[in-house]
């Protein structure tokens, strides 16, 4: 059973005009599954409470975030992060952040009551949002925040990031949790914001061996991508034996986002995507939550995350985008290529693509021999869940 989640009130979450975290992405998503006959048909979300709020942020900043919300003076909001051209304030901007939290915390519950077993949020996914720090346009961290309260529940959670910036917050956050583990594929700190993410941020305390971080080189296409990803993912997830398994689904690792430089297609991001969910069928009796992320080209986004909810929900893949749509949003889309996954051939070829993988699997070997002091049983050779026959 598969459940989607959104509400309009999401929309607030919104930096001006001129920011690149653009909300139309998502009404581009759900305009384009209704296009197909698949309008979303949403589970609507409940406002997420202060109290839930500050089960991971410091109330110090939580006030700073309302006073600033409400249009008051906060002489010291950069530095919190705030009032950055990052992450600038606004008027409302607690409660917009706020109504993400609550999406997914409203997976998160669906989830563990067995309301669902594949839920989407359509929404969050803010995971660069620090306990006192706003960071990378992210004020809450809604998946710090249902990660830890599914942890509680007693059950082991694996927090799997794939995208292209690090998914600092959520590690930093649940660094010593030894009830968390967290995987993050992303372009390499050396070359790309947040700057961390380097395969010797393993984790403390309890949580030491659970934080695994696999920093990509700049230009990384989806054959190393993939390589990298069933070299980690799957053994780190067996060992660790998680009751749910919770996603971030960036769409910026796609060639066509201008704020970052990995060079993903739409079958990249189908691959990825069924590789998780079949892993979730494997672990955890197919409970797995995916929030959104990261995505700054607004059409290849729209079609990531429409595949994502395509997959989520065991429905067939459209080949061409309904006309009316392409047309609706041809300022972001190509009319010439009416077509859900990227034309073959793009992107094209690099002459370095050889040494750009040699250099991936040299981080994954590094990697693997860090983590395996830890017994995680990262690299132990177990059989990926790779694609069968006949897909990506």
């Amino acid at each position: 059973m598969a459940a989607l989640i959104h509400h309009p009130a999401y929309a607030d979450y919104a930096f001006g005009d001129r920011h690149p975290f653009d909300p139309r992405r998502v009404e581009m998503t759900l305009d384009l599954l209704a296009g197909w006959g698949r309008p979303a048909e949403p589970v609507v979300p409940s406002l997420a409470t202060r109290e839930e709020i500050l089960s991971v942020h410091e109330d110090y900043y939580v006030r700073r975030v309302e006073a600033l919300s409400a249009g008051e003076s906060v002489p010291d909001a950069t530095k919190y992060g705030l009032a950055t051209a990052d992450t600038p304030a606004f008027a409302g901007m607690d409660e917009a952040a706020r109504w993400h939290v609550g999406g997914t915390m409203a997976a998160a519950r669906l989830v563990w009551e067995g309301g669902a077993r594949r839920v989407l949020q359509l929404g969050g996914g803010l995971h660069h949002a620090q306990r006192n720090f706003a960071s990378g346009f992210c004020v809450y961290n809604d998946l710090a925040i249902a990660v830890q309260w599914l942890a509680r529940r007693g059950t082991p959670v694996a927090c799997v990031d794939i995208d292209v910036h690090h998914g600092d917050g959520v590690q930093q956050i649940l660094y010593d949790d030894g009830r968390v583990m967290t995987v993050s594929l992303h372009e390499s700190g050396r070359f790309l914001f947040p700057g961390t993410g380097e395969i010797h941020e393993l984790g403390s305390g309890l949580g030491r061996g659970l934080k695994l971080n696999v920093p990509l080189e700049p230009f990384t296409g989806g054959e190393s991508y993939l390589e990298a990803f069933d070299a980690v993912v799957p053994a780190a997830l067996r060992t660790f034996r998680p009751g749910v398994i919770v996603v971030q689904a960036g769409a910026d690792a796609h060639f066509e986002d201008p704020l970052a430089d990995l060079m993903l297609t739409t079958r990249d991001y189908e691959a990825l995507f069924r590789r998780l969910l079949r892993l979730a069928d494997e672990l955890t009796a197919g409970r797995i939550l995916f929030t959104l992320g990261g995505g700054y080209s607004l059409g290849a986004s729209a079609r990531v995350w429409a595949i994502l909810a395509l997959l989520v929900q065991d429905a067939p893949l459209p080949e061409l985008l309904p006309a009316r749509w392409v047309e609706r949003w041809s300022a972001h889309v190509d009319p010439a290529r009416p077509f859900l996954h990227d034309p073959p051939g793009q992107p094209a070829d690099r002459g370095d693509a050889p040494e750009i993988a040699r250099r991936n699997r040299h981080t994954v070997e590094r990697l693997l021999e860090a983590a395996r002091p830890y017994g995680m049983g990262v690299g132990a050779g177990a059989p990926s869940p790779g694609p069968p026959p006949g897909e990506p």
